[in-house]
């Protein structure tokens, strides 16, 4: 996972020069994330991939409009995807839809999916935090959290006393803790 700047700096990329390889990274992360997302709607594959595809294709047009000031990549893409559902779905009002159906209650419960976007830009604060540690908290806590290992197989790896990897893990954690309170960010999902 990559921080929210890094994000930034791609879609900016993209919007001023056209960067194919920065629309590449972005599509390469974003596209299983969103098909996966969709499919949780209800979506079957084939629709899930289409309008995956169909987010990174508004992503290549209106790159010059995402604002990271105003959200994360991921919060900009999964509402297009989330809209772009709903458009679908009001398309195929055709076919009876059953109003108690999983599918429809999802879309209706927007505070579901808002609080979904809210833990996806909790999860990029935490990144971007974790990115700002000092590179020995840091490296620890991605050991720890990333490739879940123990603090007994931490201090292995590094070849530190294992004291000084619980210190150093639990110095991090207030550093963590206290930066998301002073952002308002909640712990809870």
């Amino acid at each position: 996972m990559q921080p929210a700047e890094h994000w930034a700096k791609l879609v900016e990329a993209v919007a001023r020069h056209r960067d194919r390889q920065a629309f590449t990274e972005i599509f390469d992360h974003f596209t299983p994330r969103l098909e996966a997302y969709l499919a949780r709607l209800g979506l079957d594959p084939g629709a899930a991939e289409e309008i995956a595809q169909d987010v990174m294709i508004t992503l290549w047009r209106k790159a010059d409009l995402f604002d990271p000031a105003k959200s994360s990549l991921a919060t900009w893409l999964y509402r297009i995807a989330r809209n772009r559902r709903i458009d679908l779905s009001r398309r195929d009002r055709t076919d009876y839809v059953d109003p108690q159906s999983p599918t429809i209650l999802d879309i209706a419960g927007e505070s579901r999916i808002d609080a979904e976007l809210d833990g996806q830009q909790r999860d990029d604060a935490v990144r971007a935090l974790i990115g700002a540690l000092p590179g020995e908290q840091r490296d620890l806590v991605q050991l720890a959290f990333y490739e879940g290992l123990s603090h007994s197989q931490i201090a292995e790896r590094t070849c530190l006393p294992l004291g000084t990897v619980k210190s150093r893990l639990r110095l991090a954690f207030t550093r963590l803790r206290r930066a998301l309170e002073a952002e308002g960010i909640s712990e809870s999902r």
